[in-house]
Order: C-alpha cells, then structure tokens, then sequence
C-alpha cells in the first residue's frame, strides 16, 4: 500500500507540475539549410522562475527565445504558451517607435492598455458625443479602471526613473531620444505592466552599471516569469533560478544560476574525461595479454576471457561541444619599477561637452583600476589622452620609464576598414618572431583555425577583431595594460578568457568595463567618472564600491 500510494502521488506531481507549466515546448526541432540547429527539445517553464539561456554564438540562443515569442517558426514541434497569460518581449528595433512620445511607448508594453486608452480618449475628444459613445466610453473607463490604467503613467514613469531616464524627457518622441537611451525606454516597455511572462534578448547590452543593478533588483522581486538570452554572468548569477543550456544540437534545463551551472558541465566533462582515461588505459593492458598469451596453450582460456572483456570495454567519445574558449594571457616582458604614472589636473572638452576636469590620480605598481560612470566618453577620452591620441585642454600625464603599455580601444576601425592583409601578415607586423609556424600556432589558441588566418582582415566579424586586438596586445610584453569596454562583441567563453587572463597577470590594468563579474573579480580599485567631469577615487573591491556609494546615497 505505500508502494501504490507513493506512486500515486508522484503521478499527481507531474500532473500539477504539466497543469502550471506556463510555456510548453514538445518535441521542438529547427533546422537551417539542411542542418539542425537544435531538435528534440522537451520543456516546460514554469511560473515564479528565471530561465537564463546560454550558448556559444552561433547555437541559436536568440532563434530559440524567437520561437518561444512566436516570432519564428519552428521546423518541427510545438510551443504551448498558456493563453491566459500576457506576454512581454523587449523589442530590438531601437525606431520602430520614433513617431510616439516616451510615455506612450512604454505603455504600449501592455497593448491592449493602451488601445483602450486612446479609444477612450478619441470617443471624448468628438465634438457629436452621442448616446452610443457615451456608453462605450463607460465600458471602456471601467475595463481602464480594471487593468490599472489610472496607474498607467506612474508607473511607467518609475520605471523609467528607474533606468536613469529622468522626467523631463518623459513626454518626448522618441525620434529625438539619444539611441543608447532608446534601449532603456524599450526595456521599460517589455517591464510594464505586470505582464505573466517577460522574453529579454540581451538586456543589459548598452546599459549602464547602474542601470543593470537596477535591472537586477526589479527581476528578482518580480512575480511573474522571465526568460533571458544574456551573455552578462553577473546579471545570469544574480537573477536566474534555472539555466537552459544550448550545445552538442540539444537544448537542456537545469536549476542553478549560470556559475552552479558551469562548475557542474566542467565537473562531467571532468568525470567522462577520467572514465575514457581508464578505459584506455584497461584495452590497452588487455591487448598487451591477448597479444602475449594468446598462442600459449596454458594461457588460452584466460586470453578468450580478456577478449571478451576487451569487447565490453568502449571509450565513451565525448559530445563535440559549440564552445570555444581562446588562451588569453599577458606576459609582461620586464619588471615594473616605482614609479607607473600620474595624472595631474587633466581637463579636456570634446565636441563642446566637458568630459574631464582638473582630474588628478596617481598608479602604483600593484594596481587593477576598474573605470565606471555612466559618462564612457570621458573614459575614452581618459584612455587616449593615456595613449596620447588625444591631447588634454590642461594638466599633465606622466608615465614612469619602466612601463611598456598596450592598448585595446574601444573603437578598433582604424586597426581594420580598408585593410586588405591577411589575418597571419597583419598579426606578424606586432611580433617579434615572425615565422609562419609560431604565428599560425598563437592564432590558433585565439580560436582562428587554419584558413582563417587567410582572412583579409577588413572582413573579420566584431568579435574575431577583438580576438585580434588582444593577440596584438598579448604579443607587446607590456606590463601596463589599457582595455576600453574589452567585452564588446565577445561571446561568453572570450570573456572568461579575458577575465581569466587579466587576474592571473601580474601587472597593472586600467579596465573600463560594464562587466561586473570582471570588475569584482580583478579590481582593487574603482575611479568612477561624475557628471561634471570630475572623478571619485576609491580603493578597495568593485563591489566594495557599489556598497560605499550606496550608503551615500542613504545618507544624503
């Protein structure tokens, strides 16, 4: 009788569990241009979590989330979304909105809302009110009324406060918004209006770190369900209650946040990668006998029974995974002396707009400075005057003798357009040795396999430029390393590999990054750019940081 009981509660268990699934995937499978991008995929999202999706680029981590919105449509199999439940997607065309002032385009998060509010609205502004219109305007105030509508612009306008867009931008159209603004106002519009489900493609791409901390707090106290495609590993850690993993062509779930769920993959491939050693090891050793005795008479019977054996023993061929991760290292070539550099009243203004003022800071030998503000042009300014690129209105830069920089901007054109060498002879020009061997072999550990160091390099896509920015600057020797928004364009595993390379290295770094992750894990020091062009300038951990200025803030 238990037996039978504790059966049939497991079956109620999956029946509840398949009755509350708010999305339902059966089967699903998409394929392009006679490949599969993924098949056989069997999942259900239920209320209350946070799925982050994740995959190398390529594995079809937004062609999923497409299919999910129905946006796209699969090759095969379904996708079940719970009719009673209103769904919010942030959109990724930054204009599709230009003729509607920011208020407006927020509210359209919830459509429906914002259809009965202009039809409401249309109805009191004729100037023949009829009985008829007098009538439907009372349905229509008390279906407004019931889905929160006289809230309608507070709360929009909260979340947009919330994102940093301040209120006397509000009722502006947004063909006039600044585009990295725009990004802001869409993601307010995909959080509105309490919706059951919110679908985000990439997020945190553009906002600032203020505005992802933000973004942070808001998912984690809200209620419904959310799936995020994001390569940003802070972000998945902090809010993600299950991962779903895209790789080997299978799309699979699992509960934990993005790092639960890495150490666990590296844990198996750790596991399969042991169990095929020793099985190796095993056939090798029963071939060795089998070879030996299998012509003695006395042996036979023990041979006979090691073939057997032999032919039970397989090597477990591992899944060729998507993912790829470069060798990102700096080998400083000399020894930093004292003196790194000093930076004494530094002003400048770029296109009429003051960036910097009167900024003042020294470096020493053991520093990592993560540079963050919402103002990057002032850290790109900063960079370059560094780099001596851009000459400062006033003040001084001073670099000690020993140092011997290397510089990853933000902007890498100049280093591209136009430029018609192949990827081996464009690296070659960095390196001191300058044999095709050495140079296709360090090309090789940043992921650019053998024809693709006969890229013309003007063709590169964003991330294999960056991929051979970082080349160049690992093949410098410097001790002193500049990196200007280093993430940009990467796929998760590159980041890993920076963020890697850039803790082992027993140098100095100047880091401006939107990446936490990076700058928690690096950092020993934050100077962050105001307003007005002038700086604050602290000692200690990223997040050390972010709880200081906290307090500030309390305390104001």
């Amino acid at each position: 009788m238990v037996i039978g009981s504790l059966h049939l509660n497991v079956l109620k268990i999956k029946y509840i569990y398949k009755e509350y699934a708010m999305i339902t995937v059966s089967n699903l499978g998409m394929q392009f241009g006679g490949q599969w991008l993924f098949q056989h995929v069997d999942l259900q999202f239920l209320p209350g979590n946070c799925y982050g999706i994740i995959g190398a680029n390529g594995a079809g981590k937004s062609t999923f989330l497409r299919i999910l919105t129905g946006e796209l449509e699969s090759t095969n199999g379904a996708v079940v979304v719970d009719p009673d439940k209103r769904v919010s997607v942030l959109k990724q065309n930054q204009n599709a909105y230009d003729e509607f002032t920011v208020m407006d385009t927020v509210i359209m998060g919830n459509q429906h809302l914002y259809d009965v509010m202009k039809e409401k609205d249309a109805i009191y502004e004729k100037p023949d009110f009829s009985d008829e219109d007098g009538l439907r305007a009372a349905d229509l105030e008390a279906e407004f009324a019931e889905m929160g509508g006289w809230e309608a612009e507070s709360d929009a306008s909260r979340l947009l406060q919330g994102l940093g867009i301040l209120t006397d931008m509000h009722y502006d159209v947004m063909a006039s918004v600044d585009p990295r603004l725009k990004v802001k106002i869409l993601l307010a519009q995909a959080l509105f209006g309490n919706p059951d489900i919110v679908m985000l493609d990439e997020p945190t791409n553009n906002l600032d770190i203020e505005a992802i901390n933000w973004l942070e707090d808001f998912l984690l106290d809200f209620p419904g369900m959310v799936i995020a495609v994001s390569h940003d590993r802070h972000f998945l850690n902090t809010v993600c209650t299950h991962t779903v993993d895209i790789d080997y062509g299978k799309i699979k779930m699992y509960v934990g946040n993005y790092d639960f769920w890495y150490e666990s993959s590296q844990m198996v491939q750790a596991m399969i990668r042991n169990k095929n050693k020793k099985n190796q090891e095993k056939i090798e050793e029963l071939q060795l006998f089998i070879q030996r005795f299998s012509a003695n008479k006395s042996k036979a019977k023990q041979a006979t029974a090691r073939r057997k054996l032999l032919d039970k023993l397989t090597v477990e061929e591992m899944p060729c995974s998507t993912r790829r991760y470069p060798f990102v290292g700096f080998m400083p070539e000399r020894e930093l002396g004292k003196d790194i550099l000093t930076v004494k009243d530094v002003s400048v203004t770029v296109d009429g707009e003051k960036l910097l003022d009167k900024v003042y800071f020294s470096v020493g030998r053991n520093d990592k400075i993560a540079f963050v503000g919402e103002n990057e042009k002032a850290q790109t300014a900063l960079f370059q005057i560094l780099m001596g690129e851009l000459e400062p209105d006033e003040g001084s830069i001073k670099w000690g003798i020993s140092t011997v920089r290397s510089y990853l901007p933000k902007d890498n054109t100049p280093y591209f357009e136009g430029n018609t060498m192949e990827l081996v002879d464009w690296l070659r020009q960095y390196s001191a040795k300058k044999d095709d061997v050495y140079l296709r072999g360090f090309l090789g550990r940043m992921l650019f396999g053998n024809e693709d160091v006969f890229k013309q390099v003007h063709v590169l896509s964003g991330g294999e430029k960056v991929r051979c920015m970082l080349s160049k600057m690992m093949l410098s020797g410097a001790n002193v390393v500049l990196l200007d928004q280093p993430t940009n364009h990467l796929d998760m595993e590159s980041i890993q590999a920076v963020n890697k390379g850039l803790e082992a290295f027993n140098g100095v770094v100047l880091l401006a990054s939107h990446d936490h992750e990076m700058l928690e894990s690096t950092c020993n020091r934050v100077i962050a750019f105001q307003p007005d062009g002038t700086i604050i300038d602290r000692y200690g951990t990223y997040d050390e940081y972010l709880y200081w200025m906290e307090q500030q803030k309390k305390n104001s």
